[in-house]
């Protein structure tokens, strides 16, 4: 039986989380600077002739597209993010506060509509319907992340906007956005650090699989998913080639889901050991 206390993680766990994201990070930030000007293309896939992790499907220097290729799997991941939330905060909140049930109904339903679509099922619509464009793959991973994202903000905020001091914000004529954000947004932190680490992690694995499909990636970016997909025919004759990218990806994705457990763990410790927030069944109006 649960004690309500909150788990203690290791204290070495988030040291191994920065530490398995810091060579990520690390390579796309300054990666691109690193990498130089391109030099002559070699043989495909080959090992040494001057290239410390030998050359790609096309001959090109696989340490030069390590190099480049961590920025836009990073950068992509994060916008969509945080564009996905920018959607959910604001949806989910207003159907945590309203007492109307139509318009609760409203907010929620067409939602309940995108995550009956398999995230897979978006994908290869886009890639058969859209040329590829960064822009998009960051429109179409938080479409897919929005649906839960929207479920969890709700569910993390009905017990809060349920307790008597919301009743008293709006007797004394608080307006919403105070309500929602300077009272329930507060209060469920905590459900949102969780779930940004879930929602970060699986906005990494999407934009993979998108570059795997062709979707807002160009078939010969310089990107770290991309280097997977086209150089695994040469595994077994140059693996660097799929190896370091892969490795890289894993590192990121892992070492995010450390941090932001760590972080949790590190705020439920510091709380007041409430009641947590996030709830796995919403309430009302989201079954």
């Amino acid at each position: 039986m649960s004690t309500g206390r909150p788990k203690r993680l290791p204290p070495g766990q988030a040291v191994l989380g920065a530490a398995l994201i810091a060579v990520p990070l690390l390579l796309a930030v300054a990666g691109p600077w690193l990498a130089g000007e391109p030099g002559p293309r070699g043989v495909s896939f080959t090992t040494g002739g001057g290239h410390w992790l030998g050359t790609d499907f096309t001959g090109r220097d696989v340490w030069r597209q390590v190099l480049l290729g961590g920025r836009s799997v990073v950068v992509t991941a994060s916008a969509a993010t945080a564009a996905a939330y920018l959607i959910a905060l604001p949806i989910g909140l207003a159907a945590a506060l309203t007492h109307r049930a139509w318009l609760e109904e409203l907010l929620m339903r067409p939602w309940d509509v995108v995550l009956a679509v398999p995230s897979l099922l978006l994908m290869l619509m886009a890639a058969a319907l859209f040329t590829p464009s960064a822009a998009g793959l960051v429109l179409i991973v938080a479409l897919v992340n929005v649906p839960d994202a929207v479920r969890i903000v709700r569910a993390g905020a009905a017990e809060a906007a349920s307790r008597p001091a919301v009743e008293a914000m709006r007797m004394q004529g608080e307006g919403w956005w105070r309500m929602a954000a300077g009272y329930v947004g507060r209060s469920m932190l905590r459900t949102l650090v969780a779930d940004a680490g879930v929602r970060l992690t699986g906005a990494l694995y999407l934009v993979a699989t998108a570059a795997f499909l062709g979707v807002g990636v160009a078939p010969d970016a310089a990107d770290w998913a991309v280097m997977v997909d086209h150089n695994r025919t040469g595994l077994f004759v140059q693996p660097w080639a799929v190896v370091v990218p892969a490795v890289l990806i894993v590192a990121l994705t892992t070492g995010t889901n450390l941090l932001f457990d760590a972080l949790l763990a590190s705020r439920a410790r510091g709380g007041s050991g409430g009641k947590e927030a996030r709830r796995d069944v919403p309430a009302r109006g989201t079954r």
